[in-house]
């Protein structure tokens, strides 16, 4: 059926937390009443990316951009829009800068540096319709691969594109492929990472949710290239839409022999099942998740043998994650060399980052390799929120490290972010204002990698345990300058000497704020002060002179430590605050003084 427009509204797990399903149904059934059905399409589709301003509906074929759309604005949309042809200005896209209205995506700051290549689908297709994905080039990689190319000559095709492994180790994609190829075995195993531990990391849903495709048709091309016959998709049970979306696509390129026994007459065999993990962040390490696929506690072992040699059940197994494999299928269908001259030598293609925090823009973002970080927050995250001062911004999840101002130029690649103190990680991107404090943010993630470690290795279990304590002490009031010695001989031996990723790269938020903010963990010591006002301890509340006694301050707090009359001048009893800081948000005279 030819329809003359479409109406394609985001059903990733955000939007529909918003309920954009409910949107969805109100504007098919305006379009039953009035008859149109047959001349417009609704469609549920994945992530659009700009999830701050989700729900997110879009009409084709004039690309017109609605944001922050409620389920009573379908009315609108039907009868002023599709119907009239008339935009609906009060939904569309307002620029901060500029104040004016946009109607399509493409002119929006947020999308003009992206590069869409592992969510090209992502915002376009209805997941949940095989025949969508046809339609925009889906298998047609597989059957080139089963038709058209020897299992040395698809390795050798990832291995010109240069592609890198996008879970966080970076490891050439085609010299993992090349190492289970090599390897001789009755079976063998083709794995996808779908665990996706980082805290504010979700681009591996995002994908599954919305092209899930894609990662099928890249595992049964790994499969062929490697001899594998059997995959396996290892994600968290707390991501039940992007389960059920898999599950129906496995289902669907079962029926169209896309996957099972013989695909496309070919004599290849490949299937897929799903294990569930409990989401623990060790486990995105590939030997813990080996050993949890086996039922066996979630602990890594020590590398060689690799996965490649020795992995689930002892067989030959090769490991990537989701966002890998969405770029395989782009990668057979425009050639290695076309995937090399994006991004950097080293780094070639397109990333992903879930890109959060203290950011006007958060959402997911996919750049080319080389884009640099000021690029991502300044223009397609649009500065930081509310006016306030950029601080730091701390890539790599828990693994990761605090980059400053100085460091904003730096290109992302897995190389330049290392050699700074940090690293790419999966890729997650959280953007810190000046009301953030960097010892406070430090042992956030320090208590994160301390509650995920598996304990099987001292360093990691017992090291990262003392860091934090260590940070405690700080974040109170009570440490010492002998504790910062402390913080970083002990962050060196732990990296040093732990057993897996997770153990060696646990100190990193420490060292790099260590590095880059000496001056606060100073003030923490010295001056018993937090100078970002974030550490409780170490917080005073005190009324000055702007006071004009409008007692909102009074009223407000929980265990009434404020005292003064009508018009004049209020006091704070320290003794009896317990520093909840509700008097300071409600005062709008600049009257409460925090530090």
């Amino acid at each position: 059926m030819a329809y003359k427009k479409h109406v394609l509204i985001c059903g990733g797990t955000g939007c529909l937390s918003s309920k954009g399903g409910a949107i969805a149904e109100n504007i098919e059934n305006l379009l039953a009443e009035k008859g149109l059905s047959e001349e417009i399409q609704v469609i549920k589709t994945g992530c659009f990316g700009f999830c701050e301003k989700g729900p997110i509906v879009k009409v084709v074929p004039d690309n017109t951009f609605y944001v922050e759309v409620k389920p009573e604005d379908a009315a609108r949309i039907v009868d002023e829009d599709l119907i009239k042809g008339e935009k609906v200005e009060t939904l569309l896209f307002r620029d901060p800068v500029t104040k004016k209205r946009i109607e399509d995506s493409d002119h929006m700051e947020f999308y003009k540096k992206q590069q869409r290549i592992a969510l090209r689908n992502c915002g376009l297709i209805d997941p949940e319709n095989i025949n969508e994905y046809f339609g925009n080039r889906g298998y047609q990689a597989l059957g080139k691969v089963l038709t058209e190319m020897t299992q040395q000559e698809v390795i050798d095709e990832m291995k010109l594109s240069g592609l890198r492994g996008r879970g966080g180790g970076g490891f050439p994609t085609g010299l993992k492929w090349q190492f289970a190829l090599n390897n001789d075995a009755d079976q063998k195993y083709v794995v996808c990472n779908a665990d996706e531990g980082d805290p504010g990391a979700f681009m591996d849903r995002s994908i599954l949710e919305g092209d899930a495709h894609s990662v099928i048709e890249a595992m049964t091309i790994c499969g062929y290239s490697t001899g594998a016959t059997k995959g396996l998709v290892y994600i968290r049970a707390e991501y039940p839409l992007a389960i059920n979306r898999l599950k129906k696509a496995m289902a669907q390129a079962k029926e169209y022999g896309m996957l099972g026994n013989n695909i496309l007459n070919s004599g290849f065999d490949f299937d897929i099942e799903i294990k569930y993990g409990a989401g623990a962040f060790v486990c995105g390490e590939e030997t813990a998740l080996i050993h949890s696929m086996e039922g066996e506690r979630g602990e890594p072992t020590s590398k060689p043998p690799f996965p490649a040699e020795s992995g689930y059940w002892g067989k030959p197994t090769n490991v990537n994650n989701v966002e890998t494999f969405a770029n395989i299928p782009e990668i057979i269908l425009n050639g290695g060399a076309w995937y090399k001259t994006i991004g950097t030598e080293k780094s070639s293609g397109t990333k992903v980052f879930a890109l959060a925090g203290k950011i006007n823009n958060v959402g997911l973002v996919e750049v080319p390799m080389g884009t640099t970080l000021r690029e991502v927050i300044f223009e397609i995250g649009g500065g930081i929120r509310n006016g306030k001062k950029f601080k730091a911004v701390q890539t790599g999840g828990p693994s990761g490290g605090c980059l400053t101002e100085k460091d904003l130029d730096i290109q992302i690649d897995f190389d330049s972010l290392t050699a700074i103190g940090s690293m790419m990680g999966s890729g997650g991107m959280i953007v810190l204002d000046e009301d953030d404090c960097m010892v406070a943010v430090s042992k956030f993630y320090l208590e994160f990698t301390v509650e995920e470690s598996c304990g099987k290795c001292t360093p990691c279990r017992i090291g990262n345990k003392r860091l934090l304590e260590i940070l405690e002490k700080i974040t109170k009031g009570n440490g010492t300058m002998e504790d910062l010695e402390l913080l970083r001989e002990l962050s060196e031996t732990i990296k040093d000497t732990s057993l897996c990723g997770l153990g060696q790269t646990a100190p990193n938020p420490i060292l790099s704020t260590l590095n880059n903010f000496w001056d606060e963990y100073v003030a923490h010591i010295v001056d018993k002060r937090c100078p970002a006002g974030s550490c409780e301890d170490l917080l005073t509340y005190s009324i000055n002179d702007k006071c004009i006694g409008c007692t909102a301050c009074a009223r407000v707090c929980p265990v009434s430590c404020i005292a003064g009359k009508v018009k004049e001048m209020h006091v704070i009893d320290t003794e009896k605050c317990i520093k909840c800081g509700a008097c300071y948000d409600k005062c709008k005279f600049g009257a409460i003084d925090r530090g």
